[in-house]
């Protein structure tokens, strides 16, 4: 009888073991399954709820709303520019009448036949009665002339195309304008060509020195 017990729960102890190695976890499956086929285990693609379609819906309203109010803007912008600078070539290419003019004034006041003749005065003068006339017109549509002598240097509104030693001005002063700027409403039309002050080099002054030294000599 003994005999038979023992074997008896021999035999059940096998049985637990085998019902052991058969009830695996699902882990220890889905790692075995990964061992045999190689691939990650696929994940379950979750459908948005009626509330994350609805915020998302709202949000590309949004971002189309956002954009349409970005293009009206510019459209008004352009609007606006086209309306006030539409002339703004046909501005700067009149701005040559007004330097033939000068360059003409020039010309006759340093022709020697001509010079202290009453042909050259009145000539002169209507020269610059049409000038004024010019500048007038320009002023009325909003294209005006640009103060530059006696002015600091602003890179905005002038170019220097020279400096001129003189010790009476500030150093970066315009003392001389070569051809006058315009500007139409807030833009710059074309920069005023100035010749600008600055001290004079100790050399010069040394010279300047020793010739006065000379004289008193």
């Amino acid at each position: 009888m003994e005999k038979e017990e023992n074997q008896n729960s021999t035999s059940a102890n096998q049985n637990k073991d085998e019902v052991k190695k058969t009830e695996k976890p699902e882990e220890n499956l889905a790692e075995e399954n990964k061992q045999e086929t190689g691939q990650e285990p696929k994940e379950e693609i979750k459908e948005p709820t009626p509330e994350e379609k609805i915020a998302e819906l709202e949000d590309k309203i949004a971002r189309t709303f956002a954009e349409m109010e970005n293009q009206r803007r510019r459209f008004e912008k352009e609007k606006e520019d086209a309306f006030e600078y539409g002339g703004y070539s046909f501005a700067k290419e009149a701005l040559n009448l007004i330097d033939n003019l000068d360059r003409s004034k020039n010309v006759l006041e340093n022709d020697d036949k001509l010079k202290e003749t009453e042909a050259l005065k009145k000539t002169l003068e209507h020269l610059d009665i049409i000038k004024k006339d010019l500048i007038s017109i320009f002023e009325k549509n909003n294209i005006k002339p640009i103060d530059s002598v006696n002015k600091k240097l602003d890179p905005n509104f002038h170019q220097a195309m020279m400096e001129i030693e003189d010790d009476t001005k500030e150093p970066g002063t315009i003392i001389q304008e070569i051809q006058k700027g315009f500007t139409i409403k807030d833009r710059l039309l074309r920069p005023s060509l100035v010749g600008v002050s600055k001290k004079v080099t100790k050399k010069e002054e040394k010279t300047e020195k020793k010739q006065e030294n000379s004289e008193n000599k």
